[in-house]
């Protein structure tokens, strides 16, 4: 398995807008670098504060483009409000593995399911639609620098 990042987001506080990055500090054990989460400002900062998968989410492109071809609407991939949108990778399948963005090491903890809030921000089809396909939550294990196009790739090792 190998994918890409296809396009990163932050967002500064809660209910901002999101704001596009060529390349992205992730620092272990925190998120992005300027991200509502890293900065803990985020609407579930103080229900995640010290929960592993709180630094980084990640959904697929694929997913968004499925899901607005079946519903009809016109979703930009960023409204899903994830931080990493991704191309040519199963996400579901890295619960539970760990991987890499270019060289920075990082661990798929559970499935980000949609949420009430992002179903009254966008439309109530996103949870019937989007469960089990809206992305990853992940931990970064290791600090470092990403950018677009960087490859994903599944690690060797693995934890329980």
């Amino acid at each position: 398995m190998q994918g890409a990042v296809h396009s990163m987001f932050i967002a500064e506080a809660a209910n901002t807008a999101l704001i596009e990055l060529k390349q992205a500090e992730l620092v272990a054990n925190r998120g992005i670098l300027g991200d509502r989460y890293y900065k803990g400002t985020g609407t579930f900062s103080k229900m995640l504060a010290d929960k592993p998968f709180k630094d980084l989410t990640l959904i697929e492109l694929e997913e968004i483009d499925l899901f607005n071809q079946k519903t009809g609407l016109n979703i930009a991939a960023s409204d899903f409000r994830r931080n990493i949108i991704t191309k040519n990778v199963r996400l579901n399948e890295l619960v539970g593995r760990d991987f890499f963005i270019g060289n920075v090491k990082l661990r798929g903890i559970r499935l980000c399911e949609p949420c009430q809030h992002l179903a009254d921000v966008l439309t109530h089809k996103i949870l019937p639609e989007m469960t089990g396909k809206s992305g990853l939550r992940a931990q970064i294990l290791t600090s470092g620098n990403i950018f677009i196009n960087d490859s994903i790739k599944e690690s060797s090792e693995h934890y329980e």
